[in-house]
């Protein structure tokens, strides 16, 4: 048991409501079928692998640096870390690469 100014706080309701809020956000995540789907794909195509990597970028398209005459005035970020399916498109590209190196030989040189 753990005392506040107030009042004791009992350690086991306490994660039980951590419990209940952590499943009941799990229900609402509606992209979760989406990504268990890409997380199933396996690659057993040479085109779709080299597709699929020519289509995912290895590094974020958006990010910049703005140079005005020869000085750096302002950055832009990343921003693909806020698109909810990066981690599986990222794993999907790496599975698709590591296909192309264990299974076809391929040198992926020009898709990094």
């Amino acid at each position: 048991m753990i005392t506040t100014n107030t009042q004791p706080i009992i350690l086991p309701t306490l994660i039980s409501h951590i419990e209940q809020t952590h499943q009941m956000e799990n229900k609402s995540d509606l992209l979760q079928p989406i990504r268990q789907w890409l997380e199933e794909i396996e690659i057993h195509n040479r085109q779709l692998a080299k597709f699929i990597a020519k289509l995912i970028p290895a590094q974020c398209p958006f990010e910049r640096d703005i140079v005005f005459f020869g000085r750096k005035i302002a950055h832009i970020p990343p921003m693909c870390k806020l698109n909810p399916l990066y981690d599986q498109f990222v794993g999907l590209r790496f599975r698709a690469l590591c296909y192309l190196v264990d299974e076809c030989g391929e040198d992926i040189q020009s898709y990094c």
